[in-house]
């Protein structure tokens, strides 16, 4: 296994050099042949190359990139597809060629793990190798696209494993090492940035970072919400992927002539800031907005790349525009907004993909130098929690989120706990007012046939919380007076597992939900009704995510040119209230599984499929086009050829 590392790392090297080359030289050729206006053309030009390859060569994916190795390393092995790997980097080194506002590290990863799958099933390893291979590929992509072999190792662990320590931590340092060493040998040992020393002249910096942490929160957050806001966009409109890809393109150019740093990677602009060349607060602004903006724009029209780059260029321009205010402001603290810069790169990167120690190993490694680290960690920090607050998924997981799949650690959770109160809770619930007398009280909790309702005061805040017995044993006349003031509460983000300890420990059947940030503030009332509601629902998504994690095991062990995707059976359907045997399905296709309410199952002859059917099809393209027909168009036949 060592020698396997030692050739990921080495074949990961590689690749990720001669990926960058390849970049680097379409967008010399592309942008010198174009000058003025003409510009314009070079990435709608790109936009139809990569929707013509994408269209014809690689075909539609339900997930990109890093989202999609972490689904097969959890789910399938880390078997990936990796005969689609070069057309999918040659997608890449076009799109970023022609200028679209991604990044090449996703890309970069990608050609990692492909490679580390390719040869553990080549070599028909067991499925932790195979992962552990995937997992090494990756981190030597990152330590070739930084020279951060260390950063490398986190990022395997943090994103693409899940967790930290693994018995295959020995494997990953050699490959990233070996990728780092290979990296330094070809182009130098220097970091990705050069960059010049910075210093952390005073703790009454501290607050600054902080603020700068508050600041690149929400920023990642909202880059997050756009990257897949803008997807569902351009999802809906149905027009072919070169044209979707060439418009997107034209959107890209027409901005790009205004502010050209906009065009690429943009890896020289962030060198511009983090050494001190003075951009300006607006162009800086102007560039984080156009980024925020751009990125999400040219994920979404088709082109192919990361978000990682593109989240350290935020991070740049908000760190750097930050620091020349604060400068301005504080004049006698000698702060330096290249610094900030620096700082603000690492936040809005922890804060996008949820990986801090990733993000301030990398920054580190990128530096050389320890006295901007505490600053570092920080903003890091800060930017971290607000993020998680806004938004619950980082870039990755949300993507994995969205196709009905939870990692926890790697591993797919227990259903239950993902389920929060906020999912269970009433939200419409009847409560009582303090100065209501008893006899109302009783009135009204037998007409809402509830055991007890919250109790809240003249100015709608949450008090307390009234039962029948309070009523039976109380001398008072009132209800402020009656009341339970001293109560368990929920919070809508906790789990329902959480909320449910709760309950048992204090054996009440209902807890008041209370916003986290003023428990005053009633937003609900979770009951024994809805948990038994919720219960459920989680064992409808449990099975929902067995089947989907089914789809993803067989599509990992199925050739390239094989689809396997859920086909629902529609009401009127020529399948419909058949059996299975008397079906004509096309003989190039297999019914692998069958979801039906709560159940899953293998299909048999004599099994009858009913409307709502949910159906894991295996079928080469024009079968399984026919076996859609079949389960959706009313009184569809196939044809004799289709037979």
């Amino acid at each position: 296994m060592g020698a396997s590392s030692v050739l990921v790392g080495l074949a990961t090297g590689a690749g990720v050099w001669l990926f960058k080359w390849l970049f680097g030289l379409v967008s010399t050729f592309s942008f010198g042949m174009f000058s003025g206006w003409l510009v314009v053309l070079v990435p709608v030009i790109g936009g139809l190359l990569v929707g013509l390859l994408t269209q014809y060569f690689i075909g539609p994916e339900k997930l990109h990139g890093t989202a999609g190795i972490m689904q097969a390393v959890a789910l399938s092995g880390g078997r990936l597809h990796y005969e689609k790997a070069p057309l999918k980097t040659a997608a890449a080194i076009l799109s970023i060629g022609a200028g679209a506002s991604v990044g090449p590290e996703d890309p970069s990863v990608q050609i990692g793990a492909n490679l580390g799958s390719m040869l553990g099933q080549l070599l028909r390893m067991s499925d932790e190798r195979i992962r552990t291979l995937v997992a090494a590929g990756a981190a030597s992509a990152i330590a070739a696209a930084f020279n951060a072999p260390i950063a490398g190792v986190f990022f395997a662990f943090e994103i693409i494993l899940g967790e930290i320590g693994t018995p295959a931590m020995g494997m990953i340092l050699v490959a990233s090492v070996t990728s780092s060493v290979f990296t330094q040998a070809v182009s130098g040992s220097s970091p990705a940035f050069q960059i010049p020393a910075y210093a952390f002249n005073s703790v009454w910096e501290l607050p600054l970072y902080l603020a700068l942490g508050l600041l690149a929160g929400p920023v990642s957050a909202f880059y997050v919400y756009l990257l897949y806001k803008m997807q569902d966009l351009f999802g809906r409109w149905r027009v072919s992927p070169p044209l979707k890809t060439a418009a997107a393109g034209l959107l890209i150019g027409l901005t790009g002539l205004f502010l050209p740093q906009l065009f690429g990677v943009g890896y020289s602009t962030i060198g511009d800031v983090l050494n001190r060349n003075n951009l300006g607060i607006w162009l800086l602004l102007a560039l984080l907005v156009g980024k925020l903006l751009l990125t999400p724009l040219s994920i979404a029209g088709g082109f192919h790349g990361g978000v990682f780059a593109p989240a350290l260029f935020i991070g740049a321009t908000l760190g750097g525009a930050f620091g020349l205010v604060a400068a301005r402001l504080f004049p006698g603290l000698g702060v330096s907004p290249a610094a900030f810069a620096l700082v603000g790169m690492a936040a809005v990167l922890a804060g996008a993909v949820h990986a801090p120690l990733t993000a301030v190993i990398l920054l580190f490694e990128m530096t050389n130098d320890y006295h901007i680290i505490l600053p570092l960690m920080f903003a890091v920090a800060v930017s971290l929690l607000i993020s998680q607050r806004i938004q619950r998924d980082s870039v990755y997981a949300l993507g994995l989120a969205r196709h009905g799949i939870r990692l926890d650690r790697g591993r797919d959770v227990e259903v239950m706990s993902a389920i929060t109160v906020a999912d269970a809770m009433h939200i419409q619930t009847e409560v009582l007012a303090e100065e209501m007398s008893l006899d109302e009280a009783a009135e009204t909790l037998t007409r809402t046939r509830h055991h007890g309702l919250p109790v809240v005061n003249s100015a709608g805040l949450f008090v307390g919380i009234l039962t029948i017995q309070d009523i039976e044993q109380s001398k008072f006349e009132t209800v402020g007076q009656a009341c339970t003031r001293e109560v368990e509460v929920a919070y809508p983000d906790e789990t329902l597992n959480m909320a449910l300890r709760r309950m048992s420990s204090r054996d009440v059947g209902r807890l008041p939900v209370v916003a986290r940030e003023n428990p005053r503030k009633l937003l609900g009332l979770l009951r024994r009704a809805d948990v038994i509601h919720a219960y459920d629902l989680a064992l409808t998504r449990r099975v929902t995510q067995r089947h989907q994690e089914h789809t993803v095991r067989l599509d990992a062990l199925t050739p390239a040119n094989v689809q396997v995707s859920d086909i629902a059976v529609e009401i009127g359907a020529a399948v419909a209230d058949k059996a299975m045997k008397d079906i004509p399905f096309p003989l190039e296709s297999v019914i692998a599984s069958v979801r039906r309410g709560g159940q899953v199952f293998i299909p048999r002859g004599e099994t009858v499929l009913r409307a709502g059917d949910i159906l894991v099809v295996v079928a080469e393209g024009e079968a399984y086009q026919a076996v859609a027909r079949l389960c959706r168009q009313p009184d569809g036949k196939l044809s004799g050829s289709e037979r």
